[in-house]
């Protein structure tokens, strides 16, 4: 993916074709920036001086969306993607649905402090694009698609071994950065519940953590299947699954044992027979032997699913009692994207979330972002013949549909890195459907 000028005059293309041979960046650097930033930088620190707009993965995906758009303008029509993308339809008709609820919401007049909101979650939806588009657009090989999947993989389990860090000892090793000049570092970190410690890793909320990891877990199997292309693969997909399904059995959440499960079941139509059995059997004794290994927390787990719950069960059913109070005023187009506060009402729901929003169409855009994700993935899933793409969009389709029951269960868009992560896998399943369709670049 690069940037050019066909009609330049002619020293400054041959200037630009030396700077090109000597810095070419691409779609897998841009996004390996993109998934250190979400990642590895706590989504709880920001940028002063930005304030709820510095955080630097928002800033990054910014970036790719503006490089996207000039990319788009400058290409050529050989360097355009000839196949129909439905995420892209889906994508920006959520974009434009969003855009019209703002405008309806400024029309009939809005509180000042849900104005700067309406315009910053805008700028959070522009940033989470940025990643897709470019991922959609930019990786063009098997390779290209198979090396993110990788990072993610990688990135996971680190995850996941940072949060068995911090539910082993019970601090969140992050306090340091409230020193560092320049930057502002929200509330979080480890959150207790009963006896255990629920870990969050780099994230502000468990939850968020735990969306990371049941995304990150299908693709740990897909490369642990394809040691080959990917350097040290089965290794590194081996263990980094290990560990993500150590720390979703030890996040004491029921939200991350439904994804978790999700994951596994959504993953297994992927896997030939004989490694069903072993996925299952391995994550069977995974849970046994978490259970026996920590006191106390096999109880603590049988009660979080037990009718009575606890109060965020309770705070969840009140919640969808009064959903048809705030969706009365606008049930179409919602009453604007990020103008529902918690000063109104706290939602554990991306879902329900989405329809106050931005209504019944806001909510069908959104759903078919996850929708039209799965399907692309499925169907280039059935034509390939490429057995590591097969594999790889089966994971990419779990890893969605994972991230959608989750979403169910808190209210995700809000948190950044739950966020990033679901529209970097929709990016991906559209890249493997050019791939796979035969996209002449990727051939």
């Amino acid at each position: 993916m690069t940037l050019t000028r066909a009609g330049a005059p002619e020293s400054i293309r041959q200037y630009g074709v030396e700077i090109g041979r000597r810095f070419r960046p691409d779609a897998v650097a841009l996004l390996t920036v993109y998934l250190v930033l979400l990642l590895a930088v706590p989504s709880s620190v920001s940028l002063t001086a930005l304030g709820s707009l510095g955080r630097p993965s928002l800033l990054w995906g910014l970036f790719l969306f503006g490089l996207w758009g000039l990319w788009r303008i400058q290409a050529g029509s050989d360097d355009l993607v000839k196949i129909r993308q439905p995420v892209r339809l889906a994508f920006f008709a959520l974009c434009a649905i969003a855009l019209v609820s703002l405008a309806a919401g400024l029309l009939r007049g809005q509180p000042p402090d849900q104005v700067s909101p309406a315009f910053t979650s805008l700028l959070r939806l522009a940033s989470w694009g940025g990643p897709l588009l470019v991922a959609m657009d930019g990786l063009r090989t098997v390779d290209g698609v198979m090396t993110i999947v990788r990072r993610i993989a990688v990135a996971g389990g680190l995850l996941a071994a940072f949060g068995l860090v911090q539910f082993l000892t019970g601090q969140s090793w992050l306090g340091w950065l409230s020193s560092v000049p320049g930057v502002t570092v929200d509330s979080g970190g480890v959150i207790v519940r009963g006896l255990f410690t629920r870990a969050s890793g780099t994230s502000i909320h468990p939850l968020e953590h735990a969306t990371a990891l049941c995304a990150a877990l299908p693709l740990t199997i897909a490369v642990a299947l394809h040691p080959r292309r990917a350097r040290g693969g089965g290794l590194v997909g081996v263990g980094s699954a290990l560990l993500i399904a150590l720390g979703s059995v030890l996040a004491v959440s029921r939200s991350a044992i439904i994804g978790f499960g999700v994951a596994v079941i959504a993953t297994l139509p992927g896997l030939p027979r004989r490694l069903r059995r072993i996925v299952i059997a391995g994550c069977a004794v995974i849970a046994v032997g978490a259970g026996i290994a920590v006191p106390g927390l096999l109880g603590t787990m049988v009660g979080l699913f037990s009718p009575s719950g606890d109060a965020s069960t309770k705070s969840r059913t009140d919640a969808l009692a009064r959903v048809p109070e705030f969706v009365a005023s606008s049930p179409v187009y919602g009453i604007g994207f990020g103008t529902f506060l918690p000063r109104y009402y706290i939602l554990d729901d991306a879902w329900l979330l989405m329809l106050i929003e931005l209504g019944i169409l806001g909510l069908l855009a959104f759903a078919s972002l996850f929708v039209t994700a799965v399907s692309s993935t499925v169907r280039a899933s059935l034509i390939t013949t490429d057995r590591q793409l097969r594999v790889a969009g089966i994971a990419l389709a779990a890893s969605v549909m994972a991230v959608a029951v989750v979403f169910a269960f808190f209210d995700g868009l809000a948190f950044p890195i739950a966020a990033g992560m679901a529209f970097l896998l929709f990016g991906l399943c559209s890249a493997v459907r050019a791939v796979a369709l035969g996209e002449p670049a990727g051939r």
